[in-house]
């Protein structure tokens, strides 16, 4: 215990040049062709022999390497000074703000182009690689364009034998209406067979040699078209202002000369025949043949049912009395729309019903004409008619 107490007190004697330095060892081990080494002894193997190797570095006396200094990195000085640029326009922008209102001068229409942008990521540009936003993009489902529908040569069965007036032959021919083909037939501009016709009345058969200002004329195919008539559109060949009609909606339909059976009033929607067939459409204008007409209308009050009685039983109006076939509401739960059925051709004869009983149509749509419906037929689209439903026309199978 002395003697320790001695060496502990010699401070001097506790790192002396006969000390031994610290020794730090690492395993290596020996290379080997399967991993393991026989032994003197026999076949059996025995662990890999490890080799300790000696190293006097213990990392305390290694001088370290010399500092390395840190990689500069763009100043964000400029971000910071823009920054403060900002806030101070800011200050000057409140600042008027504040005048204004205090002065009474402030207007809710102040000009924010002259608000100062903060200054941000993207303040150079837009983020690249970004969508931009479409404004007033249209809603809804895009409409498909419209593709024609292949013609359909429609078999007729007619007496080439047969006579008939001879503006009527010139009408179905394309040539003009019934009415010009007389004022034609008077300038003594037609003739049949070689010889200049001015007597009106006069007959022919399609065996004839009919000519128009030298060139031969003959009748036409006919032609049948189904049209679902929009809104904002007249029922005229032409017109003298300039406005979209039914023509301009089956233009390039066909080569005939073809016209509308009937009218529909501009604002009217729904089905309406177009035709060069000028037999038929006699038939289906005609009062005569009862033809059916159905409407769909949407009024601006419901309808009592004294008034659909009323309707039912006829009405006096200015041009005589008329009633509805059949009558009826469209929805149990909404009793302004009435769906109405008449036979009567007369001019603007269903909106004259219901305002004459203190009613205001808001929109009136034929859904029903002569057996033709506007099924599976969008609003200012058209086709051609099938081949059974003109013979059910020329039959007269619908009323």
């Amino acid at each position: 215990m002395a003697e320790d107490k001695e060496k502990l007190s010699r401070p001097d004697q506790q790192r002396t040049p006969s000390a031994k330095p610290r020794v730090r060892t690492r395993r290596i081990p020996t290379a080997s062709t399967d991993g393991l080494q026989a032994s003197s002894h026999g076949t059996t193997p025995s662990r890999r022999r490890r080799v300790y190797i000696a190293s006097d570095d213990l990392g305390h006396d290694t001088p370290r390497p010399a500092h390395t200094p840190r990689p500069s990195y763009p100043s964000n000085r400029g971000f910071y000074d823009a920054q403060q640029r900002a806030g101070e326009q800011r200050s000057r922008y409140d600042e008027r703000y504040q005048a204004e209102r205090t002065s009474g001068n402030y207007s809710y229409n102040y000009n924010r182009s002259e608000r100062p942008q903060r200054p941000g990521p993207h303040a150079a540009g837009p983020r690249p690689g970004g969508k931009k936003k479409v404004k007033n993009a249209p809603k809804g489902k895009k409409q498909r364009p419209f593709t024609p529908p292949a013609p359909i040569k429609y078999a007729e069965a007619v007496d080439p034998a047969q006579d008939l007036r001879l503006n009527k032959f010139l009408a179905n021919a394309g040539v003009c209406s019934r009415r010009e083909a007389d004022q034609l037939i008077l300038a003594g501009e037609i003739t049949v067979n070689g010889q200049v016709v001015t007597e009106l009345g006069s007959r022919v058969t399609r065996l004839d040699d009919v000519r128009y200002k030298g060139e031969p004329v003959s009748t036409q195919s006919k032609v049948y078209i189904l049209l679902n008539k929009p809104k904002n559109c007249v029922t005229t060949s032409d017109d003298p202002e300039c406005r979209q009609t039914v023509m301009d909606l089956v233009k390039g339909a066909c080569e005939e000369r073809i016209y509308p059976v009937g009218r529909l009033d501009r604002n009217t929607t729904g089905v309406i025949l177009i035709t060069n067939d000028g037999d038929l459409s006699s038939k289906l204008t005609h009062p005569s043949f009862m033809k059916k007409k159905i409407y769909h209308v949407w009024l601006d009050k419901p309808v009592s049912i004294e008034d659909m009685q009323r309707i039912a039983e006829g009405i006096e109006l200015e041009d005589g009395e008329i009633h509805a076939d059949a009558l009826s509401y469209v929805k149990e739960d909404d009793l302004s729309q009435v769906g109405i059925e008449i036979h009567s051709g007369r001019n603007r004869i269903v909106r004259r019903i219901f305002e004459h009983l203190g009613y205001h149509v808001h929109k009136l749509d034929r859904v029903y004409f002569a057996g033709l419906t506007k099924k599976n037929l969008p609003r200012g689209r058209w086709r051609y008619l099938t081949e059974q439903e003109v013979n059910n026309l020329r039959m007269g199978a619908f009323e």
